[in-house]
């Protein structure tokens, strides 16, 4: 090697600042030269994290291809035990290998509650699925259907409005992954909510699905799926009383959840921790937010500055959501015109992973996995007039997402609804996934009308409803043994390692 050539002790310097070699100030140019080297020989002998995330993916290939292979949910005994106790593993590697302490918090929760199990494990459940319904039309499916992920959230208007409201594990999919994931959704459920008996859990399912079919053939007639929008004033009566429950003023919402005696910041809770001295860097993210997804700042949001919004303080938020338990999340106070702390707004910044579905779903030409910008993208779709604060910036090394915190952002009390509500709100979800389905076409990327194609793709749609309750008391059966099986894993610690390939 020419002497022009070789790096310069600069340059070796500022390799081993990148890779944190300690006492690298103190090193001379052949030193540095050999700490490198060192250090790169150490890294590819060292073990690392499994993945099974190619396997998967020719599975699905595979499958797709209509080939016959062996799928993860035929397993049974230890081998089925295993793959369970691989597949969170993986799921969560990084909020293990950090030792995360809501990540322990999580694995408590998912061993506590059945239906908190199906919710925070999705990459199981769709593992399951790698490759299925191939022939079937795709949409920009929500990807993780179940009744607590439909309430009440902000419109663009800052309207309260009912529709889906978590596109965390969105990705374009067959049509029937959302309802196959609902049906299982509603089955759990309303058993473990609602303590229905199984003769009255089917019904509810049958429902959910019936409302999904009722409303694909009124929107392949009447196509006004742009135009839909559940409010107060047009909403079933179940749908009003949580409206009526939801509502709260936002000056009392502030003072009695988040700010500090003086409405200046945050205030500490077991929950949100402030972290103030990190203003000025939330500022200019909030800045990057709003310049990079063209965000229109309304004077809502508009305190002291009048071109956009300023950042009174900043706080963690902990042990949030089931699936995103570990995740890091911020909320951003935002000043209002008032300037007192009585019309303020909160920013949530959550950080985002990839979806369940990716490497699963059957190939297509609608493949995507931006983390953030992919979620930002299903909110856009899914709620035309939605939140305008929904978008996607990049910091700390991760994506974001971000969203509007609201005094009336909530959801179904599911264990106060009655066995006649189970059914009416079943019929009502299902409905509005059929309306959010709909919009694939023309605010998402598909290039031809969906409605027609789904209804061709269902058939007799009796038939399609009882297959889904078929497919919805298998998988809700198989989930109680997977629960039992990772309840006595967690409880022998299985879940504070990692499975690690070793050389």
């Amino acid at each position: 090697m020419s002497q022009e050539s070789e790096p310069t002790r600069k340059a070796l310097y500022a390799q081993a600042q990148q890779q944190e070699i300690s006492g690298r100030s103190q090193m001379s140019k052949a030193e540095l030269a050999a700490a490198l080297e060192r250090q790169s020989f150490e890294k590819a002998a060292a073990p690392v994290v499994a993945t099974r995330f190619d396997t998967f993916k020719r599975l699905a290939e595979a499958v797709a291809a209509g080939e016959f292979v062996l799928r993860p949910r035929a397993l049974t005994g230890f081998e089925r035990r295993r793959h369970v106790r691989q597949t969170l593993r993986e799921d969560h590697q990084t909020r293990i290998a950090e030792g995360c302490e809501e990540a322990g918090a999580k694995f408590d929760q998912l061993s506590d509650s059945l239906f908190s199990f199906f919710r925070g494990t999705a990459l199981l459940f769709y593992r399951d699925m790698a490759g299925d319904d191939a022939w079937m039309p795709t949409v920009l499916a929500l990807g993780d259907v179940h009744p607590g992920n439909f309430g009440v959230m902000p419109n663009v208007d800052n309207v309260p409005i009912f529709s889906v409201n978590d596109f965390d594990e969105a990705y374009y999919a067959p049509f029937t992954w959302d309802i196959k994931r609902g049906a299982v959704g509603f089955m759990i459920a309303s058993e473990t909510e609602g303590e229905l008996k199984h003769k009255h859990r089917v019904k509810v399912v049958r429902r959910f699905v019936q409302g999904y079919i009722e409303t694909m053939e009124r929107l392949a007639r009447e196509g006004t799926e742009q135009d839909e929008e559940m409010r107060h004033d047009n909403a079933p009566k179940l749908i009003r009383k949580l409206f009526e429950d939801a509502d709260e003023d936002r000056a009392e919402w502030l003072a009695d959840d988040y700010l500090n005696e003086t409405r200046s910041g945050f205030r500490p809770t077991r929950k949100l921790v402030p972290i103030s001295s990190r203003r000025d860097e939330f500022q200019a993210i909030t800045d990057r937010l709003v310049e990079e997804n063209e965000i229109d700042v309304p004077a809502r949001a508009k305190g002291r500055d009048k071109h956009g919004m300023h950042v009174k303080d900043v706080a963690i938020r902990l042990g949030q959501g089931t699936a995103s338990l570990g995740l890091n999340r911020y909320y951003v106070l935002i000043e209002g015109p008032r300037r007192d702390g009585t019309d303020d707004l909160i920013i949530e910044y959550k950080q985002a992973r990839r979806s369940a579905l990716s490497g699963l779903v059957p190939p297509s030409a609608y493949e995507m996995d931006t983390l953030a910008e992919r979620i930002s993208h299903a909110q856009a779709v899914h709620l035309i007039r939605g939140d305008l604060f929904y978008g996607h910036v990049t910091f700390e090394g991760h994506s974001y997402l971000s969203r509007e915190r609201a005094p009336f952002r909530d959801d179904m009390d599911l264990d106060d609804l009655s066995k006649s509500e189970w059914k009416e709100y079943a019929h009502i979800c299902g409905g509005v996934l059929a309306t959010v389905h709909a919009l694939s076409d023309e605010s998402g990327k598909l290039d031809y009308d969906i409605e027609p194609a789904i209804l061709n793709a269902i058939g007799p749609p009796a038939l399609f409803a009882e297959d889904m309750v078929e497919f919805a008391t298998e998988a809700a059966d198989r989930l109680h043994r997977d629960h039992a099986m990772f309840r006595e894993d967690h409880a022998r610690g299985a879940f504070e390692h990692l499975d690690w390939v070793h050389r």
